[in-house]
């Protein structure tokens, strides 16, 4: 590609990412210090994936997302899984009509553009594969109608660390669904300065105004699909992946006994739609290597899996892929 081309690329994008920066002051309005956070629900907007969310009670995950929601001008649906909890409580279920003599169809809270499914590690194995079936074939089979979700659709789920019991964690196969896992922190103190002055009050509301509607997502979305990314680019997300499946081809046979199971082929491709998305968000028309470092962890970090010895070693998914980061030759 000519240099003419990537410039227009570059035009189209500036253009298309203007309300990035509105939208992120608005949500700001409300959440104090999460833009990682933030940035990383927008990636996973534009990238029309899902986002799995880890992090204390009371870091303002749910906020975060209800406040994009209404920033976006969306059907928001927010659910709380419970062990008790049904695959028709998320999808519908069919109902007689006595009148008619016939069944009818009602819809579930799944049909709604941004789905946060709170604390999805408390709901059972069926209610989990409900929710990662509608997550991957975008569509809902409620008797023997299917019927297709909205577009966009996003799932963005919270999972909380720290309470284990009554839990039911997610198979490994089904956390690979989602594009992006996010670890949310604590704010610093400064932060939690602004926090306390901004939320302390008890009657106070912050209004937050519709930014944009649906279809500048949509339309972003095949602007995102433009952006240019080199074949070196290319062979280093591959290179990246591999990396996490054939350590020692890669001067880092240290690491083959802490992986159990590398990243899988859905890696690569999230990699490289986060990575456009990324550079979207930063206004630009091309994917850099530091694109991949940036936003690399989040694709990675519940895709690789570690060993009984890394366990042992009290080595993480986070530190194998920071080393293989640190190691694989950058373009």
């Amino acid at each position: 590609m000519n240099e003419i081309e990537i410039t227009e690329i570059n035009e189209k994008v500036k253009k298309a990412s203007s309300f990035v920066e509105a939208l992120m002051m608005e949500t700001e309005k409300i959440i104090v210090g999460q833009r990682y956070l933030l940035e990383r629900l927008l990636i996973s907007l534009l990238g029309n994936g899902h986002i799995l969310i880890e992090g204390v009670p009371g870091l303002a995950k749910t906020t975060a997302v209800k406040t994009l929601a209404l920033a976006i001008q969306t059907k928001f649906q927010r659910l709380q899984f419970t062990p008790d909890m049904l695959p028709a409580d998320l999808t519908g279920t069919l109902i007689y009509n006595q009148r008619s003599n016939a069944f009818t169809i009602k819809k579930g809270p799944i049909f709604a553009n941004l789905i946060l499914a709170d604390e999805i590690n408390r709901a059972p194995a069926k209610v989990q594969s409900a929710l990662l079936e509608a997550m991957q074939e975008r569509q809902v089979t409620i008797g023997e109608e299917t019927l297709l979700l909205d577009d966009p659709f996003l799932v963005l789920a919270t999972q909380n660390p720290i309470e284990q019991e009554g839990t039911y964690p997610l198979p490994e196969a089904q956390v690979d669904r989602f594009m992006l896992k996010v670890k949310v922190t604590y704010p610093t103190k400064e932060e939690e300065l602004k926090i306390l002055r901004r939320m302390s009050f008890v009657d106070k509301k912050i209004e937050v105004k519709k930014i944009i509607t649906p279809e500048v997502i949509l339309k972003a979305r095949s602007v995102v699909d433009e952006i240019y990314m080199d074949e070196k680019i290319e062979k280093y997300i591959v290179d990246i992946v591999e990396a996490t499946r054939k350590p020692e081809a890669y001067n880092l046979s240290n690491l083959k006994e802490l992986i159990q199971y590398g990243a899988s082929p859905r890696a690569t491709i999230n990699l490289a739609v986060a990575a456009k998305a990324y550079a979207f968000l930063q206004g630009r028309g091309y994917v850099t290597p530091q694109d991949i470092k940036s936003i690399g962890m989040d694709v990675l970090r519940h895709r690789v899996i570690i060993s009984y010895e890394a366990e042992a070693e009290e080595k993480s998914s986070e530190d194998i892929i920071a080393k293989i980061f640190d190691e694989v030759e950058v373009p």
